[in-house]
């Protein structure tokens, strides 16, 4: 569905250097500390920035020869776009009536009020939370394949964090081939919704795992200075010290739990692998 291959873009001080996919009826993530490189990647997808080197292709063709029917089947949700402040819900629908072949105005009706957004209010008026979602509503109410999402949940409280996503997998329950490529800083926001993720720090891929393996085989080994000298470090990706020892990544999580029933050994979160993938120790 979507393929960066050798993405590169010098900003002086930043480098990208990218390579991901995803495939289709996938929903991938897209992992990083702010700065880290999301959004450049996202916006050279896009065409609103030129890469230095690099290939990207969607739908088997690269991006510069896509066709208008082609772009149609984009859904996009920028961190960093916003609505006319004095538009309101239905100067958008009007907007997007004209603007897209599949327009699906039902489906918009439906989530704009289902979302408790008012359709005369001016976007001036509207809370982030509102303004986040009507970004989304618009999106796929035009039934996109592929929906691109650039830190949706950001800036947002918790509940309203939850309700973009309940958004979003409602309308993959009716529509689930669709595939998504969906960044965020906030990793617990997507361990639930996504199938596989690419971690990126510094402008590089640092990592790439399923989502399933990450929950059923990552663990998050706990124990002094002693205990580590004692234990078989084979299995360890990334040691960070702490204030009571050291902590430590693991992708064979069983085989610590078989071996070393004294150590203190937890299933690791997206948010540990983080923490310890950009900033432990190998």
């Amino acid at each position: 569905m979507l393929k960066v291959n050798n993405l590169k873009k010098n900003y002086g001080s930043f480098q990208l250097d990218c390579s991901l996919q995803v495939k289709e009826g996938m929903i991938t993530g897209f992992l990083g500390r702010n700065g880290s490189g999301k959004t450049t990647t996202i916006k050279a997808i896009l065409g609103l920035i030129f890469p230095d080197q690099g290939e990207i292709e969607f739908l088997g063709r690269p991006i510069n020869q896509l066709t208008g029917h082609d772009k149609e089947k984009l859904g996009v949700v920028l961190s960093d776009s916003s609505f006319s402040r004095v538009m309101n819900c239905k100067d958008v629908l009007a907007i997007l009536k004209r603007s897209y072949r599949n327009f699906d105005e039902p489906m918009f009706r439906h989530f704009v009020d289902q979302q408790g957004l008012t359709w005369d209010k001016k976007f001036e008026n509207f809370s982030t939370g509102m303004q986040a979602k009507l970004k989304v509503i618009t999106a796929i109410s035009h039934k996109a394949q592929f929906l691109i999402m650039d830190e949706p949940t950001s800036g947002l409280d918790v509940v309203a964090r939850e309700e973009i996503l309940d958004l979003l997998r409602e309308y993959l329950d009716e529509y689930p081939q669709t595939s998504i490529l969906i960044s965020s800083h906030i990793a617990t926001d997507l361990e639930g919704i996504c199938d596989d993720f690419y971690l990126i720090d510094r402008g590089k891929i640092i990592m790439y795992e399923e989502m399933d393996q990450l929950l059923s085989s990552y663990g998050i080994l706990k124990f002094r200075q002693e205990e580590l000298d004692q234990i078989d470090q084979t299995h360890i990706i990334k040691i960070d010290q702490t204030n009571y020892g050291y902590c430590c990544l693991t992708n064979q999580r069983q085989f610590y739990l078989e071996n070393y029933p004294q150590v203190i050994i937890e299933k690791a979160s997206v948010d540990d692998l983080i923490k310890l993938m950009v900033g432990g120790q190998k």
